[in-house]
C-alpha cells in the first residue's frame, strides 16, 4: 500500500547514522552539523561554545572527571568527526589517541592457597617475614592471627583453636614465619557471631531485638 501524501515518515535508529557519542543524542549531532555551515569563523566558534554548554547540561556527571571542560570540547570534536574549524580553548584531540585501547592490566594468576583467608594474607606474611625478630614483629603476628581467626570463623566452623591459626601462618609463609610459643590470642567475647557478607540480616539491630525476633519466629 502506498503512503498517502499526509502521512509522516518514521525513522528508526537502524536507518540513520550511528552516533559517535550516544549520550548526547541526535539533536546535538544536528547542532554540530549546523555549526559547519556557519561561514563566519568567529560566529562558528561562538556557537560551538554554546553547543558545549548544552552538552554540559546533558552530561552533568562529567564534572566528576578531571579536566572536564576539555573533555567536553574533545567530545564536540568527536561528534563532528574531527572536521570542525573553530577557535577552541583546547586543541583538537588526535583521533588515534582517542580510539586507542588502554594497556591491559596484568592479573595475578597465582593460585590462592587458602581462599577463606584471601590473597592479601600472603602479601602480609611476606612483609612480616622480612621484619626482624622482636616485640614489634610479635605484635604484627598477633593482629594478623586475630584477623585470620575471624575470617576462618566466617567461612568455616563455629570454633577454631589458636594452634590451627598459628599452623596456617607458618604453612602459608612457607616456613619463613615462626610463631613464638608465648603468643596467645585474646578470647572471643560471648555472643559475638561472624556472618558471611550479605548474610547478617540483623546487622545494625540491637541484640535484644535480634533475640526477640528469633524467638518470635520459632514455633
Amino acid at each position: 500500500m502506498e503512503a498517502s501524501e499526509n502521512s509522516v515518515k518514521l525513522y528508526y535508529n537502524t536507518e540513520v547514522e550511528k552516533l559517535a557519542m550516544p549520550e548526547y543524542g541526535r539533536l546535538v549531532l544536528k547542532m554540530v552539523e549546523q555549526l559547519k555551515d556557519i561561514p563566519d569563523r568567529a560566529k562558528r566558534s561562538e556557537q560551538a561554545a554554546a553547543v558545549v554548554k548544552v552538552m554540559e547540561s546533558l552530561n552533568p556527571q562529567v564534572h566528576q572527571q578531571e579536566n572536564w571542560l576539555q573533555k567536553l570540547w574533545d567530545h564536540l570534536y568527536i561528534i563532528a568527526g574531527y572536521d570542525l574549524d573553530i577557535d577552541s580553548p583546547f586543541p583538537m584531540p588526535e583521533p588515534d589517541v582517542i580510539s586507542s585501547r588502554p594497556d591491559p592490566i596484568p592479573l595475578n594468576t597465582k593460585p590462592i592457597r587458602a581462599r577463606h583467608y584471601g590473597r592479601n594474607i600472603e602479601s602480609i606474611l611476606d612483609l612480616i617475614a622480612s621484619e626482624p625478630e622482636g616485640e614489634e614483629k610479635t605484635e604484627m603476628l598477633r593482629c594478623l592471627a586475630i584477623y585470620m581467626r575471624q575470617q576462618y570463623l566466617i567461612w568455616n566452623k563455629d570454633t577454631v583453636s589458636d594452634a590451627t591459626i598459628f599452623q596456617d601462618i607458618e604453612r602459608l609463609s612457607g616456613g619463613r614465619v615462626k610463631v613464638p610459643e608465648s603468643l596467645e590470642l585474646s578470647k572471643i567475647s560471648e555472643g559475638v557471631s561472624f556472618s558471611r557478607p550479605g548474610m547478617n540480616l540483623g546487622y545494625g539491630k540491637p541484640q535484644k531485638f535480634n533475640r526477640g525476633f528469633r524467638k518470635k519466629g520459632k514455633k
